[in-house]
Parts: structure tokens; C-alpha cells; sequence
């Protein structure tokens, strides 16, 4: 519904590829037909020649270590010596190591690279800038060249956040839905997934085995009120999918602790990273997803009705009216279901790792508790 949006008349800072290298950036970063060339397909293409061109500036050394787990995609800290104007620190993200996954990941890939092509210049979410990137034409292979915000530190989803995180993060999340709240424009970007009836139906299908998994994983381990909970949602998920179609944007997909980075405190700041599930659905079921699964069920309860209304104020800051803080809050409770969603295809159709399991354990708990709370199925 359109009429809850009103256009901002702010000028947002470009967040993506700017600069005198822009143009060169700019023709890489088409993933419909990039050339082949410009996409540094594994860790032996990040070299002094390859940078100095994309960087049209003498680069004279390059040394790199691998960061993070690499299941979607591969990531390395680079350290660049060479000509003023040349970054000294960046992070590449590229293609994962295993090429047999990498076209079942090509629809994620080009997200990504098209959220820093297509949309991070229009909205005011903070995200690393990016300073290139590229797509190989069959969509298996990208590269991007991103800042690295060394000394900030990313969020940990087991140990959770403390209520200042929260709110920070909230408040960069409005940064991403308020500029482009209900803009029907959004439809026009071909890459852009969204969900229809038949999309839903199938999601239910997947999503229902996907419960008994988890519940078989977790046997003894998960609360019998959880299981309940589990079952239901898998009842309600393809209705709960399509419903409330009248609010809708950018939705990150997976806005959560571990693809946030924040700030040494007391500074704030915090960035969003890993931009390969975005798609166009309702806005807050990003909101719901992070504080279902950030924060302790007791502590979630007693600060979730000031965090949402943080996040409000911060969309009304970008223009959105006709959207209440009422409308809000329900809108939440209905979007609760987004948490074990995303938690349980996550656990059952990833790559099972110690850390994993933990992780997808508490963030189901979490979120099953705060569909009980908010009495959220209740909604559909």
C-alpha cells in the first residue's frame, strides 16, 4: 500500500562503489554478462596486477588470510601496499571453494552484488562500502572488494546482545526499510525475489520435513512447548507467507548477530554485512527475526515494546507515515514467525557444524518463546 510511504526529500551518500574509480567498478559490477576478466575467481587472482587494474592505480603488494567459515561464499582480509589512493585494507568476498555448490549459489551471489549495485546507493543502512565488484555471465563466480571496519567486531548469536546493541541495530535496520518503505519500483529490479502462492506452497512442503529434522536433531534438547511450537508453524507457514501484502520493501533475510559488526563501545555503529538473501516482503520481519533471536526470551519481553518503538522513530525519520506505531507493533508479533523459518531450513539444509548446532538451537528457542508471547500464530 503505497499511501504508508511518503518519498523522503533526503540525499543519501551513495554506500556502494563511488569515487574517480566508479565507472571502472561500475561496468565490472553487471551481473548479467560481466566480463569474465574482471571477476577474481579465488584467492591466487587477489595479485598486484589484478588489483592495480581495478584500482587504475599501482598496487605493489597484496598479502591475505582467509576469515570466517566460507559455506556461502569465501572471505579474506586483505593488506595492500602501493600508490596514494589505494586502500590499504579491504576485505574480498568471492565465490565458495566448493565449485560443485556454486550454481545452486548463483541466485545469492548476484543479490549480493546487485545490493551493492542497485540499492545500497538509495538507502541509509550502514553496510561496508564496497569499491568493486563483479559477476562471472553464468553467475558462479563474483567478486567484491569491500572496507574492512577493522576494530569493529561481529556480533556473537549464542552469547546474544546487550539492549544498547539492540537498539543500534534497529536503528540501522530502518536505515534499510524507511528509504524505499513500500516503493513500488522495487518490483522493477528482475534479481529481486519475491514470493508468490505457489512459491509459499512450496516453501510449506520444504519447510514441514525441515521441522521433524530439527526435532529429531535436537531430541532431549528442545522443550516439548518448543516442539508444539515447531509443528505449528509448519501448520501456518505458506498462509503466514503471503499474508499482510499491503506493507512491504527490502527485506535483508537474515539480519542477525553474526552478520553484524559493532563499534568498541561505547561508540555506535553498527553495520550489516551478507546481503545474499535480500528479497521484497514485508519490512519487519527483519525486526522480528533479530529480537527473537538476539536477545533472552525474559529480556526480549520486558524491551521489545521500547525497541520496536525505536525502530518506528527511526522509520518516520525517513519519510514513512500513515504507518503507526500500533500497526507496527502488530506487525511484529505477526512476523515472529520468521525466526524459526529461517533457523530451522538453515540447520537442516547447511553444512552441520558444532558451533552451528548451538547456534541453531538457542535462536529456535528464542524465537519459539516469542511466538508463544506475542501469541503470533494467533495472528495468521
Amino acid at each position: 500500500m503505497a499511501s504508508r510511504r511518503t518519498r523522503s526529500s533526503r540525499s543519501w551518500r551513495p554506500t556502494g562503489t563511488s569515487g574517480p574509480r566508479a565507472s571502472r567498478a561500475a561496468r565490472g559490477a553487471t551481473p548479467d554478462g560481466a566480463d569474465p576478466v574482471t571477476v577474481i575467481d579465488g584467492p591466487s587472482g587477489l595479485t598486484p596486477a589484478a588489483l592495480s587494474e581495478i584500482f587504475e592505480a599501482p598496487v605493489t603488494g597484496v598479502a591475505w588470510e582467509k576469515v570466517g567459515s566460507g559455506q556461502i561464499g569465501a572471505c579474506y582480509r586483505l593488506r595492500l601496499e602501493g600508490a596514494e589512493g589505494v586502500p590499504r585494507r579491504l576485505v574480498a568476498k568471492l565465490a565458495a571453494e566448493d565449485e560443485a555448490s556454486r550454481a545452486f549459489l548463483a541466485p545469492a551471489y548476484r543479490a549480493e552484488v546487485s545490493f551493492y549495485r542497485d540499492i545500497a546507493p538509495t538507502v541509509a543502512v550502514r553496510t561496508p562500502r564496497c569499491h568493486y565488484s563483479a559477476q562471472s555471465e553464468d553467475g558462479t563466480a563474483f567478486v567484491l572488494l569491500l572496507d574492512d571496519l577493522h576494530p569493529a567486531t561481529q556480533g556473537d548469536q549464542i552469547a546474544g546482545c546487550t539492549p544498547e546493541q539492540a537498539a543500534d541495530a534497529v536503528t540501522n535496520l530502518a536505515g534499510l526499510h524507511g528509504p524505499r518503505w513500500c516503493d513500488p519500483t522495487l518490483a522493477d529490479l528482475p534479481w529481486l525475489s519475491t514470493v508468490g502462492d505457489d512459491d509459499a506452497a512450496t516453501l510449506g512442503e520444504v519447510y514441514a520435513p525441515a521441522v521433524e529434522t530439527f526435532v529429531d536433531r535436537f531430541a532431549g534438547e528442545l522443550d516439548d512447548r518448543d516442539v508444539r511450537t515447531l509443528r505449528d508453524t509448519a501448520g501456518a507457514i505458506a498462509a503466514w507467507m503471503t499474508a499482510r501484502p499491503g506493507c512491504f520493501g527490502l527485506v535483508h533475510g537474515d539480519y542477525r548477530l553474526d552478520n553484524l559488526l559493532f563499534p568498541p563501545a561505547p561508540e555506535r555503529g553498527a553495520t550489516a554485512v551478507d546481503w545474499q538473501t535480500l528479497s521484497l516482503g514485508h519490512p519487519v520481519r527483519d525486526l522480528a527475526f533479530f529480537l527473537g533471536t538476539s536477545l533472552d526470551p525474559a529480556e526480549r519481553a520486558a524491551r521489545e515494546r521500547s525497541l520496536v518503538a525505536t525502530y518506528h522513530a527511526a522509520l518516520t525519520g525517513y519519510g514513512v507515515d500513515g504507518y503507526g506505531l500500533d500497526e507496527c507493533f502488530e506487525d511484529y508479533r505477526f512476523a515472529a514467525l520468521q525466526g524459526p523459518l529461517i533457523t530451522v531450513l538453515g540447520c537442516a539444509y547447511g553444512t552441520r557444524t558444532e558451533r552451528g548446532d548451538r547456534m541453531f538451537l538457542t535462536m529456535t528457542t528464542r524465537s519459539c518463546a516469542a511466538i508463544r508471547d506475542l501469541g503470533s500464530l494467533g495472528l495468521i
